[in-house]
């Protein structure tokens, strides 16, 4: 029974590492795919969000806007020319978003145009798949409160 036991010690480890490892596995892998979809990530964070109509005095005192980002895209060719408005939930969250926006939206916003192409952006859903990629992004970068919407208010893709 002693010369037994390490080896039953052994083969016991090995049933519980191959077990733990399926439970990965099937929780990242074989799981459904689309959750993972900034775009279905948004749209289940909005379906939890309470909407609320806002006024207008509301919205324009929960608005922060960016005005003409410039970028190359993907495609060194194409260069892009954006502007944003990005509601927030309450006034301090506005407050904290206005000071960070130059150092920490800004670069998010950059790096996230600059990883698309000129298809990618054009028509509806390309501007809608960026807005949502970006909500998901900068609510990530906020310490307090959050972003609910972001709307493009100016766009032009130009070839150089």
């Amino acid at each position: 029974m002693k010369k037994m036991l390490p080896w039953l010690i052994t083969i016991l480890l090995a049933i519980t590492l191959i077990a733990i490892v399926a439970v990965i596995l099937y929780n990242s892998v074989l799981n459904d795919d689309s959750s993972k979809d900034t775009a279905t990530k948004a749209a289940n964070e909005a379906a939890t969000v309470d909407t609320v109509k806002l006024s207008a005095d509301k919205r324009v005192e929960l608005t922060s806007t960016i005005d003409k980002i410039q970028t190359n895209l993907l495609d060194p060719d194409y260069i892009a020319v954006l502007g944003f408005a990005f509601q927030l939930d309450a006034k301090s969250t506005k407050k904290d978003f206005d000071k960070i926006k130059d150092i920490q939206i800004k670069p998010i916003i950059i790096r996230t145009i600059s990883d698309m192409k000129p298809e990618e952006i054009n028509g509806s859903q390309g501007k809608d798949k960026l807005c949502a990629e970006l909500l998901n992004l900068i609510n990530a970068e906020l310490s307090e409160g959050k972003l609910t919407k972001v709307e493009i208010t100016d766009s032009i893709i130009q070839k150089l």
